[in-house]
């Protein structure tokens, strides 16, 4: 059974499926905003806050504990769980900040290394976040799940970089790839391949990284906010899209869209089942490998479940507390029962 946690700025929701759903509250006061699971060892979980750092889950999300001994800076922007260093191990765990730093774990988040290579990058000079333009944040990491030890990371703004041995040594941004990478993907049955929604629209790349396309073809919104693969199917990618971020992510002024495409076709709107765009805060998704063909999404408007690859969707009834997930979610993340 998968349960969900959601990430919203007033508290982390944690809906979990029994015979009803029930919703427990945590970490209310320090605006979480990343989360990441370790499939390794389910039990474990990383949540990183605004205002009050790491914190870390050892029962399946329900009791939290600050961690981070050596992490230099209180706002953890991203978070992620990379491959375990032994078969009946944890996953090596990254935590991404503002200002931009990756720091790793090897030991489930006790102690932390800096990856200061991230920083002398020739491109790190530029990189500045447009509302904040004196500061500039580390967005997304994506830990490889083909690949142990690559890594890539999204700086807001300015650059999607690489490492390929564990945050030794760093690779800058290349032309043609994407500047504003929101949410990036990898895939197990899809070595070398990567997928980017960026505010400067949707990018892929065979070779892990080396060079990038854009097929956009039916794609009417081009600032992307989240992705998702199918477990079962890399060909199947869903987006969900806006015309801007002014619309992406305040309720009272949002206007959301949810694309679908397969097997290198022309992008669709995939909104059967999703509420209208209009007032609809950009969607997040979430998937989980032993749940193929299943794809969960959150917005302002609830959460969203699809049975069929993204094709159409229905609401699943949870009863949130408020505010609930009424100001927009950040993040959303399945949980192993």
């Amino acid at each position: 059974m998968v349960n969900l946690i959601v990430v919203t700025r007033a508290a982390l929701l944690i809906a979990r499926r029994g015979s009803s759903w029930t919703v427990e509250e945590h970490l209310r006061g320090l605006s979480p905003d990343c989360i990441a699971v370790d499939l390794h060892d389910p039990t474990r979980a990383y949540c990183g806050t605004a205002h009050g750092g790491l914190f870390r889950s050892r029962d399946r999300a329900r009791s939290w504990e600050p961690v981070g001994a050596g992490i230099t800076h209180s706002a953890i922007t991203a978070v992620a769980v990379g491959q375990a260093q032994r078969p009946d191990g944890f996953g090596v765990v990254y935590a991404g900040t503002e200002p931009s730093a990756v720091f790793r774990s090897a030991n489930g988040g006790d102690d932390w290394v800096d990856l200061a290579g991230l920083r002398q990058l020739p491109s790190s000079s530029s990189w500045s976040f447009p509302p904040r333009p004196e500061t500039h944040h580390v967005r997304w990491i994506e830990a490889d799940v083909s690949a142990g030890g690559r890594l890539f990371v999204a700086i807001e703004a300015g650059a999607l970089v690489r490492t390929f041995d564990d945050g030794r040594t760093w690779h800058d941004r290349v032309s043609g790839g994407p500047y504003d990478t929101h949410t990036a993907a990898t895939h197990p049955l899809a070595p070398g391949r990567i997928w980017s929604a960026a505010g400067d629209g949707y990018f892929e790349s065979a070779d892990a990284g080396d060079s990038w396309t854009s097929p956009d073809e039916g794609l009417q919104h081009g600032y992307l906010v989240d992705i998702a693969i199918d477990p079962a199917d890399p060909e199947t990618v869903i987006v969900s899209a806006a015309r801007g971020p002014f619309v992406a992510y305040r309720p009272s002024s949002a206007e959301s869209y949810v694309y679908r495409r397969s097997g290198g076709s022309e992008w669709e709107l995939t909104m059967s089942g999703l509420p209208q765009a209009g007032g609809t805060t950009a969607s997040r998704f979430a998937v989980h490998p032993a749940e193929p063909g299943i794809i969960y999404a959150a917005n302002n408007r609830g959460v969203f479940r699809s049975d069929d690859a993204g094709r159409s969707w229905r609401a699943i009834d949870v009863p949130w507390p408020r505010p609930g997930l009424s100001d927009g979610v950040s993040a959303l993340a399945c949980l192993p029962d």
